[in-house]
């Protein structure tokens, strides 16, 4: 399953989440974001255009995650160096792995990362 995860600012857009996927260049399976963002408008509003199911990954799990890249505002609101790494890896299952780290939107407001795993 490929994975598609993201972290957001609360002014972003649905069309901030779309850039950065489409900076991915990957079509995913699925969302993942952090729980207590995953019914946030932008992103549910992705997931409904794009007709994909959504992961909620809860901040503990988050936290866990080995993410590559690190942002300050992830670490002082969910203690992980990517929200948009780490909901991708949780997402995506044990033994899962980044193909490719989290890109910046243009207006900066929402990452998104690429994960590959076994998750069904």
């Amino acid at each position: 399953m490929i994975v598609a995860g993201f972290g957001f600012r609360s002014g972003a857009h649905v069309d901030s989440l779309r850039n950065a996927l489409e900076l991915q260049a990957i079509a995913p399976d699925c969302l993942a974001t952090a729980a207590a963002k995953a019914d946030a408008a932008p992103f549910a509003g992705l997931a409904r255009a794009l007709g994909l199911p959504v992961v909620a990954v809860q901040v503990d799990t988050l936290r866990q995650q080995p993410v590559q890249t690190h942002s300050a505002a992830s670490h002082a609101n969910y203690d992980t160096g990517s929200v948009a790494e780490a909901a991708a890896l949780a997402a995506a299952g044990p033994g899962a792995r980044l193909l490719a780290a989290r890109v910046i939107s243009h207006d900066r407001l929402a990452t998104c990362a690429i994960a590959i795993g076994d998750a069904t």
